[in-house]
C-alpha cells in the first residue's frame, strides 16, 4: 500500500500521469472519494499524459465515457448516479473490460458485486492541506504497475 499527500489539483493530474505511465492495459482502476475529492481531476491527468487533448468530463448522466487513443481505449465510468447495480448490466458492462482497454471507474461502490475486484485500488480523502491518497494492488495485473514510482 502505498500513501502520498497531494497539495493541490495540479498535484492530483501529476499523480494521474504517473499513473497512466504505469499502467498496463486491461487494468482496472477503483477511484473512491467523496465528492470533489479530486477522481475526476486524476483521470484528466491520466488522459493528458497519454495524448488527449480534448475536455474531460465526470460522465456522471452517461455513466461511461470512451476515449479512443494510439494503442488503447480509456473508458471513463462515473456510478454516483447508478440507481441500482442492474443498469450495468443494461449498459452491457462486461464489453468494456477489454484485455486492451483501461477502466477507470469512479463511485465502484455503487456496482455492489458487479465489478468484481480492482487491479488498482485509489482512495482520495480531504487532508488539512490538499488531499491523502491511497494506492492499493490487490491483484497480480496491478502488481505489475511499478506504483512505487510514485
Amino acid at each position: 500500500m502505498l500513501h502520498k499527500e497531494i497539495p493541490d489539483a495540479a498535484g492530483m493530474e501529476s499523480l494521474g500521469a504517473a499513473l497512466a505511465r504505469q499502467c498496463p492495459v486491461g487494468t482496472k482502476v477503483f477511484l473512491q472519494g467523496q465528492l470533489g475529492a479530486g477522481k475526476t481531476t486524476l483521470v484528466r491527468g491520466f488522459l493528458r499524459e497519454l495524448g488527449y487533448s480534448g475536455i474531460v468530463k465526470s460522465p456522471t448522466y452517461t455513466l461511461v465515457e470512451p476515449y479512443f487513443l494510439p494503442g488503447t481505449t480509456i473508458y471513463h465510468f462515473d456510478l454516483y448516479r447508478l440507481n441500482e447495480p442492474g443498469e450495468l448490466e443494461a449498459i452491457g458492462l462486461r464489453d468494456y473490460f477489454d484485455p486492451e482497454a483501461i477502466c477507470l471507474i469512479e463511485w465502484p461502490e455503487k456496482a455492489g458485486r458487479l465489478l468484481g475486484k480492482p487491479d488498482i485500488d485509489i482512495k482520495i480523502e480531504h487532508h488539512p492541506v490538499g488531499r491523502r491518497v491511497t494506492i492499493s494492488t490487490p491483484s497480480l495485473v496491478g502488481k505489475t504497475a511499478k506504483l512505487s514510482l510514485f
